[in-house]
């Protein structure tokens, strides 16, 4: 009777009620919100629903993410060699591959002064790096922090791989694929702070530029090469983006293209989300650091669509034909949120304004730029500090 006991007391102890701690519980119960606000809210569904579910495994079973060097048989768990993708940079390169695919840069090659307002959007980078110096992160860790601020997923998992800097990858990846799905909140208080409802209003006439074929197929070589030169860390990102956006210009990779934009998407994008939950267990996640993340991410965030529209402002003292400030919010990679989130608010003024494709040019501008001040941020951390 006593070994039955015995057994059965070792049976019920073996159980995950035993074994997890209140963090455990409470990172349970988040993943439990988010699957919700994806589900029923219908807040970044395609993403936000595999990082809840594998955010919801890791803290059931934390030993799934058993780090190889750490099991006594030199086994590690299931998931911890699906996350090597993510420490490796692979899924991040592939899911811009995807992206570019997908990408149509008629509207910035169009307009050609939507990159600069791509640029003026990344300001709060380059603020928020300063900021999470002061707060005493590393130079690596504060250069992968910062990047939240382009509003750009996999830029930000990219750098925390490349900096190494996987013990804070999750509550990056979380801050930025959360502000991402948050823009139609977050941005439209901060761009009336910094506008005049007359320059809400502003009218910007479209008339549809033709954009030849051998514009498009030049446009991802020409961009390649000069980031390339410019940030070389950006080539592992914006190389692949460009050489989607090649696939699908030129017009003789039919196929690829189909499955680069459906197939291989899809997929990348369902592991890349599975896999950086992993890194959300309790005691990696459950910190002060996660806290200031996320408020150093969400200042990142909105100074780079403040930084956007202050220059949209700013060259509309030297143009004749003006913009509408606007834009320049749109100029963060969040594509295509931000600039639906722009004509929005310009309808809300005047219901007949259409400055959509305006908007849209900032944005896929802002795609790239995010992307180059992720390879300048890398070149300042391991070349100059």
């Amino acid at each position: 009777m006593s070994y039955v006991t015995e057994t059965l007391s070792n049976l019920i102890h073996q159980t995950a009620f035993f074994n997890l701690t209140w963090g455990n519980y409470l990172m349970i119960a988040v993943a439990c919100v988010f699957l919700y606000l994806a589900i029923k809210k219908g807040f970044e569904p395609l993403l936000l629903v595999p990082i809840a579910f594998g955010m919801l495994l890791v803290n059931i079973y934390p030993d799934i993410m058993l780090h190889a060097e750490d099991a006594s048989n030199g086994t590690g768990g299931l998931l911890y060699y699906f996350y090597k993708l993510d420490e490796w940079s692979i899924l991040p390169s592939l899911i811009f591959l995807g992206v570019g695919a997908m990408t149509d840069f008629g509207p910035l090659i169009a307009n050609p002064k939507s990159f600069l307002l791509g640029a003026a959007a990344q300001f709060g980078i380059f603020a928020a790096y300063l900021g999470a110096m002061c707060m005493g992160f590393s130079d690596k860790a504060a250069a992968a922090i910062s990047i939240i601020g382009g509003a750009d997923g996999p830029t930000s998992i990219f750098l925390a791989g490349k900096l190494q800097q996987t013990a804070i990858m999750g509550p990056i990846a979380v801050a930025a694929y959360s502000y991402m799905s948050l823009v139609p909140i977050i941005q439209p208080p901060f761009i009336r702070l910094v506008t005049t409802k007359k320059e809400r209003a502003m009218r910007m006439p479209y008339r549809a530029q033709g954009v030849s074929k051998r514009l498009r197929i030049l446009f991802p070589i020409v961009v390649s090469v000069i980031a390339g030169l410019v940030a070389p860390s950006s080539v592992a990102l914006v190389g692949f983006l460009m050489f989607g956006n090649l696939i699908r210009e030129c017009g003789v990779l039919g196929t690829l293209s189909d499955t680069a934009q459906n197939i291989l998407a899809n997929l990348i994008t369902l592991l890349l989300g599975i896999t950086i939950s992993f890194s959300m267990r309790a005691d990696q996640f459950v910190t002060k650091e996660t806290l200031l993340i996320l408020v150093i991410g969400l200042f990142a965030f909105v100074m780079d669509t403040i930084g956007g529209v202050l220059l949209a402002k700013f060259m509309n003292l030297f143009l004749k034909k003006k913009i509408n400030p606007m834009i320049g919010g749109a100029g963060i990679s969040a594509f295509p949120m931000s600039s639906r989130v722009v004509q929005k608010m310009a309808m809300e003024e005047d219901p007949t304004n259409v400055i959509l494709m305006q908007a849209a040019g900032a944005n896929v501008s802002g795609q790239i730029a995010s992307v180059i001040a992720g390879g300048m941020v890398i070149n300042l951390v391991t070349k100059f500090l």
